[in-house]
């Protein structure tokens, strides 16, 4: 069974959109909601500011509150570490929204907190998610990390990586390569 998890480099992105696009247009949302979205950061004071562009999205936490909190469990964990949610089990109560401290869910036209799930079905045909297929400048791959052949490998034994809010104990899917422009 695979071992699902995304690198990212926000160095390498330069706000486009294109990720966030790909992903509206491959699960039909609306322009108002997105799974994942651009964190625009500036550090340093003028003439010396810098800029770092960070794409977020649901990260697919191992250890995922979101989970944990669902009376339903509409929302669950695949054998490969993709975070679903089943809309036929939601009863809309919004708890995976609260739980989550990514603030990754939002709420569909049917009343259910979706999020990113990984383009599980794109991935199922030996296909990548919308947003790493999409992306001109390669800030994302998304691999399984148990696959000694993957590019995931390499990419997290040279560059040094973070997790978002790894304070929180969740065990995030997705590692971010720390900016050398903060």
């Amino acid at each position: 069974m695979a071992n699902y998890v995304m690198f990212i480099d926000p160095d390498r992105c330069t706000g486009c959109n294109a990720c966030r696009i790909a992903c509206q247009m491959q699960w039909g949302l609306p322009p108002e909601l997105n799974f994942n979205s651009l964190i625009h950061q500036e550090t340093g004071k003028y003439p010396n500011v810098k800029r770092v562009i960070i794409p977020v999205q649901c990260q697919h936490c191992k250890d995922a509150p979101c989970e944990k909190v669902c009376p339903t469990s509409a929302t669950y964990t695949t054998e490969d570490g993709i975070v679903l949610i089943d809309g036929k089990k939601c009863i809309g109560c919004k708890y995976c929204m609260v739980a989550c401290p990514y603030n990754a869910r939002v709420i569909n036209e049917q009343g259910v907190p979706e999020k990113c799930r990984f383009c599980v079905e794109l991935v199922a045909v030996g296909e990548e998610p919308a947003c790493v297929s999409t992306c001109m400048n390669e800030v994302r791959v998304f691999g399984d990390l148990d696959d000694p052949n993957s590019p995931l490998h390499e990419l997290l034994e040279k560059r040094e990586v973070v997790r978002l809010r790894a304070d929180h104990g969740t065990d995030p899917r997705i590692y971010y390569a720390k900016s050398k422009r903060v």
